[in-house]
């Protein structure tokens, strides 16, 4: 649940965002008579990732159990775990600009009078976010289905509960006029979503090692199930977004070290820089 109600929290506010620099845009610039090209871009996006990702789960769903489930499901943790890591890192060096090249994209449209080119702009906007939200979503019913229904409701519990919020967080920036610090907001959850994606390199390790490509490294670290059993409540919590094993083998204890040591520590370390910067540019201004 919290897994995903993080991860459509963070998409549903980048979403909203774009979509309100698109129309706030147009709506300065006398254009207000292709807010319908933006809106059938954004549906059309939205309705062919979640088409998709359904799709794929029922697709899937079929070989419940076997080992073509556990291939499929390791590259999905795969993907997962590396998408989410680029788009965090990408969002951190563009959320300055991002406005800006919309803004640019948005001129070389209307200047063609071009209305497919405002519903491609959309689409292809909002539907990199959809389609990153359908990869996560994925790997997290993924790990909720192995570990019985529960943990699937609590995944599109949390989904629900995550894009509830963003929207209220949408609208009380646009509508309302409330301001919120996106830096601090990206950065806050992209550190939160890399822990999780250091949980999803997890599982893929542990689903490689049971499919016997990978057999290094295989002795058990320690068993804890007997303090915080996988299939409890707080069990199921803490494997689907810290990744939580109570019987990690080593391979993935230095996995999940290495990654979050690594990863986490070039994050912030690079946030902490460009923050610095910034604050010496106002100083000198």
């Amino acid at each position: 649940m919290v897994a995903t109600l993080v991860i459509f929290l963070r998409e549903g506010v980048e979403a909203s965002m774009i979509v309100a620099i698109l129309l706030a845009y147009l709506n300065r610039s006398g254009q207000r008579r292709y807010f319908r090209d933006i809106y059938i871009g954004v549906g059309s996006a939205l309705l062919l990732a979640t088409a998709g990702g359904v799709a794929a789960y029922l697709t899937i769903s079929q070989y419940d159990g076997t080992r073509v489930q556990t291939i499929f499901e390791t590259c999905t943790y795969l993907v997962a775990a590396a998408v989410l890591t680029y788009m965090t890192f990408w969002m951190r060096n563009h959320a300055r600009s991002l406005t800006t090249e919309l803004r640019s994209k948005i001129d070389a449209a209307v200047d063609g009078r071009a209305r497919r080119s405002l519903f491609l702009l959309a689409f292809q906007a909002v539907g990199r976010e959809g389609l990153e939200t359908v990869v996560f979503t994925l790997a997290i019913f993924f790990t909720g289905r192995t570990e019985g229904s529960v943990g699937t409701r609590g995944a599109a519990l949390g989904a629900a509960v995550g894009l509830a919020v963003a929207l209220a967080i949408a609208f009380s920036i646009y509508r309302l006029g409330h301001q919120l610090n996106f830096r601090v907001f990206f950065a806050t959850v992209g550190g939160l979503l890399m822990i999780f994606a250091a949980g999803l390199l997890v599982d893929a390790i542990q689903n490689l090692q049971q499919l016997g490509w990978v057999r290094v490294a295989t002795h058990p670290l320690w068993h804890s199930g007997t303090f915080i059993n996988e299939d409890s409540a707080p069990g199921d919590i803490l494997h689907s977004f810290f990744g939580y094993s109570q019987s990690p083998t080593v391979l993935q204890g230095v996995v999940y070290v290495l990654y979050v040591v690594v990863v986490l520590g070039l994050y912030f370390r690079a946030s902490g820089r460009s923050g610095r910067a910034r604050g010496a540019k106002r100083s000198a201004t």
